[in-house]
């Protein structure tokens, strides 16, 4: 068995002295582990960080087995990381999303979609909107997508600023005013991802500037929420520590550009 692809590195850790054990987000083999011979050493060690993005061929003698990694650098962009808190622990959040998925299962627009966030990791108004979003696109390719296209009580597609926590459909201004304590806040950026273009405006036409502090704040919120209810607490996990830091440095970030 062999194949190529190009990866995003999610992490590596040491197999015995010399070699490593690297965990890939593929284009089109999804997440999958192999052993790199060496991978430990000088040479590849700066390959291997999470983050970058890399070339493999995988070999095994048949599928089911771990394999091995030849792997080449295309793009080390990590090292840029290691100054910025929020890249920093965004990065390790976003490994940490990634291990949700199931091993060998393709999903190409997450790898996509994991490209693109990393491309822009170091702008904290790009990074803190893209990461609540990739955790509401993650939720959908588990099979947990939330319905934000209209209203749960009036079928409206206007106005809608809340989320059901029970059955995780948009709730309109005017239908959710009288319960609104117990529902969940909806941002216009995590709101425009799911509705029809023709009512609402489109992420990309939403300025990032325009996205308030207390917007990331809800959309990580209602997120974390439902990251929570459908796939961590059956798995017995929680909310990962980096995700708490991410929020706490990009937030902090964010103020710090706003104030300068």
């Amino acid at each position: 068995m062999q194949w190529s692809d190009e990866g995003i590195v999610l992490g590596s850790k040491r197999h015995g002295e010399a070699n490593a054990l690297l965990d890939l987000m593929t284009r089109e083999h999804g997440r999958h582990l192999g052993l790199v011979r060496g991978g430990a050493g000088t040479r590849l060690a700066p390959v291997l960080q999470p983050g970058n993005r890399v070339g493999a061929t995988w070999r095994a003698r048949l599928d089911e087995h771990l394999g091995l990694y030849t792997v080449e650098g295309l793009d080390a962009r990590a090292a840029s990381f290691l100054s910025v808190p929020h890249a920093l622990y965004g990065v390790t959040h976003l490994a940490t999303l990634c291990h949700l998925l199931p091993e060998r299962d393709p999903h190409p627009q997450i790898h996509a979609a994991l490209e693109r966030l990393l491309d822009g990791l170091l702008d904290p108004c790009e990074a803190a909107p893209g990461i609540a979003r990739f955790e509401l696109q993650l939720l959908a390719e588990l099979g947990f997508g939330l319905d934000l296209a209209s209203c749960a009580a009036n079928g409206s597609v206007n106005d809608l600023v809340y989320v059901s926590p029970k059955s995780g459909r948009a709730v309109s201004r005017q239908a959710g005013e009288p319960w609104k304590e117990r529902l969940l806040r909806l941002p216009a950026f995590l709101a425009a991802d799911d509705v029809p273009s023709s009512h609402a405006i489109s992420p990309q036409e939403i300025s990032l500037q325009e996205i308030s502090q207390q917007d990331i704040a809800d959309g990580f919120r209602l997120t974390g929420f439902f990251l929570v209810r459908y796939v961590l607490e059956p798995r017995g996990l929680s909310l990962s520590e980096a995700r708490a830091s991410f929020v706490a440095a990009v937030l902090r970030d964010r103020s710090a550009i706003a104030v300068g």
